[in-house]
């Protein structure tokens, strides 16, 4: 691991250079840079996995940066160690919203018990779950306690998400039920919290209106665990009010599932998720790979009209099957 110009011990250290540079050689699709990264995983895997993992989601204007912000400021303050990873499907293509993310985050950003990072999706979810999985674990044996999961907006890639930290919480501005209008179901169902920031000034009445509301459509939707009711807050970041609320409900939230090992159950159930997820994404990018001619003509009859979808899938994956 010479080579890699960081070791295992500067990871343990914290040395903010050596987990960036940890983090970049993570999110290289090179072959012999990813056989480098995994043995480097294993040399920190006991050290992992003591953190609390959390993600953030929101439509675009919440204030989501604004709030994750005030957030990461009080728990530093608190003597927390915040780490914020910034899912950005399209980050490798355009910086995107990456950039304004960490620009929003200026004084989160110089902080010296805090680490904002984007993490790249490579153009699929598979993309967002292994960068941002992978970089937890660094971060984790680094010594940051808390990790925050940003998703850019309210998509497919939450799902993702999701699968990958203990809780989930979903931003919404007090907007009474237009939110709800961008947002999918199973968005709502997958939240362990709601928060409805920007509830101040001429807002905070709406934003209590806003919060009966969304309380009535939670009342509609199966709870994810029989010892937990998603509640919901009204806070505003840019006063930094109600944010130690929040963490309250945090902490109360691992209490409780912790008494039931829910938390070490669904770390579990998520490392088999992983790991199908990896197998499932090498075996279509080796299959696009090694088929690529044959893909191209199987589906230039299928348009045609000469072959079924059903026979065209057939057909490709036999010759593939024939070659593992």
């Amino acid at each position: 691991m010479n080579k890699l110009k960081f070791s295992k011990d500067d990871i343990l250290l914290g040395k903010r250079r050596a987990i960036g540079k940890a983090i970049t050689l993570l999110e290289s699709t090179l072959a012999a840079d990813r056989a480098d990264a995994q043995e480097f995983l294993k040399e920190i895997l006991p050290f992992t996995g003591k953190s609390k993992r959390i993600g953030f989601t929101g439509t675009p204007g919440v204030g989501k940066s604004t709030f994750i912000e005030a957030f990461g400021k009080f728990l530093t303050g608190q003597g927390h160690k915040v780490a914020v990873l910034a899912v950005d499907p399209s980050s490798q293509r355009a910086g995107g919203s990456i950039l304004g993310d960490k620009t929003r985050m200026e004084e989160l950003s110089i902080d010296p018990n805090a680490f904002i990072r984007p993490s790249p999706s490579s153009g699929t979810l598979g993309g967002v779950a292994r960068h941002t999985r992978e970089a937890m674990l660094v971060l984790e044996a680094a010594g940051y306690d808390i990790i925050i999961v940003e998703t850019v907006g309210v998509g497919q890639s939450e799902t993702a998400v999701a699968d990958l930290v203990d809780m989930f919480i979903l931003l919404l501005s007090p907007t009474g039920g237009d939110d709800l209008q961008g947002i999918k179901r199973g968005i709502m169902e997958l939240a362990d919290l709601v928060i409805i920031n920007k509830a101040d000034g001429d807002l905070k009445v709406r934003a209590m209106r806003s919060a009966a509301e969304q309380e009535n459509a939670l009342h509609l939707m199966r709870p994810k665990y029989h010892n937990w009711h998603t509640d919901i807050l009204l806070t505003s970041a840019l006063k930094s009010e109600g944010i130690s609320e929040v963490w309250q409900k945090i902490e109360a939230f691992y209490a409780e599932l912790n008494k039931t090992e829910t938390i070490e159950k669904n770390r579990k159930e998520q490392s088999k998720s992983w790991m199908w997820s990896e197998i499932q994404e090498t075996l279509l990018k080796t299959f696009t790979e090694q088929k690529e001619k044959q893909i191209k003509e199987a589906e230039s009859k299928l348009l045609s009209g000469e072959m079924t979808a059903a026979s065209a899938a057939d057909e490709l994956l036999k010759g593939f099957i024939k070659n593992i």
